[in-house]
Formats: structure tokens, C-alpha cells, sequence
């Protein structure tokens, strides 16, 4: 899609534009069972948020400065959100990224399953995907990395880890 900017004022100061672009989310892991006992799986993460506002805004902490527009037209690409794992054996996919000019906000990491390798650990992204639940010596699973790629200030945060249990149901955790 586009955004087309035209009219514009000629001083430029007055064609500051406050934005709000925020990625896709992740999609969740899938759970399954091994041994007979329910592993879980960790939700997607959400998708990076990053905006511009003249306000007073508190956290999420805002970008730095607007975006002055010209007399043009501005790509803009909206990301979708990822899909769940089909198996418990991978991630759920990953979000897409979104764009408005210069910005971009990454799409959330996909939550981890829990017999994907290593572990069932959560992708990173925007805000990193929640570690899959995990019974037995597997161990804990880690979430994702937020802010992947990295930009200031932080576009999201690390997804959850995933537990490890001795005994059955194993737990989920949150991107």
C-alpha cells in the first residue's frame, strides 16, 4: 500500500508527521505429548512497536523525532502475523515486519514447541517469542531476544522462558 502526501504546507516544520508502526505477531508453538505426559508451547511474541508522538507519551518510549513528509508518496507495508506450528517439532513462524518510510518494526518471534532444537527456545524478534514447557532432563527453554534487530529506544522485550518439570504437565510461557 502507499501513502500519498500532497498539499503540503512550505515551511517544514509544519509537515511533521507522528506515526505508530507496529510489526505482526508471532505465531505460537505447538504442544504435544512425549511419554504420555502434555508438553507445552510458548506464545508468539508481539510485534515491535515503535511511534512518534508530539504528546507526552511514557513507555513505550518514542522515537526521537517525526517524520517530515514531502509532496511524494511513501510505501507502506503492514506485516502479517505468523502462523502456528504446524508440528511440535518447530517455532511458530515468525511475524512479519512493518514499514512506514524510514521506520520499521520487526515482527514478534514465534513461540518455541516443545521438541524443536535446542530445547524448544522461543525465535527473536520485536519482542522475542515465550520458550516451550518441557518435562524431564530437556531442561528449560529459553524465550527469544526482543528488540532484534536492535534500535533505540527498545522496539520490545524478551519473550518468557518455558519450564522445565520433573513431572508431567510441563509449563507454557509467554512472547
Amino acid at each position: 500500500s502507499n501513502f500519498v502526501v500532497s498539499g503540503i504546507s512550505t515551511t517544514a516544520s509544519d509537515n511533521v508527521a507522528e506515526y505508530l508502526v507496529i510489526g505482526g505477531g508471532g505465531g505460537g508453538g505447538k504442544f504435544g505429548t512425549a511419554s504420555g505426559a502434555v508438553q507445552g508451547a510458548g506464545g508468539g511474541g508481539a510485534g515491535g512497536w515503535r511511534h512518534f508522538s508530539s504528546l507526552d507519551c511514557t513507555s513505550p518510549a518514542k522515537g526521537p523525532a517525526g517524520i517530515t513528509l514531502t509532496a511524494t508518496t511513501f510505501p507502506i507495508t503492514v506485516g502479517a502475523g505468523g502462523a502456528q506450528s504446524p508440528t511440535n517439532s518447530a517455532a511458530g513462524s515468525d511475524g512479519g515486519n512493518s514499514i512506514f518510510s524510514t521506520i520499521t518494526s520487526a515482527g514478534g518471534g514465534g513461540g518455541g514447541s516443545m521438541q524443536n532444537s535446542p530445547g524448544g527456545n522461543g525465535n527473536n524478534g520485536g519482542s522475542g517469542g515465550g520458550g516451550g514447557g518441557r518435562q524431564g532432563p530437556a531442561g528449560q527453554s529459553a524465550g527469544g531476544s526482543g528488540n532484534t534487530p536492535p534500535v533505540s529506544p527498545s522496539q520490545g522485550s524478551d519473550g518468557g522462558n518455558g519450564s522445565a518439570r520433573t513431572a508431567a504437565p510441563a509449563s507454557n510461557s509467554g512472547g
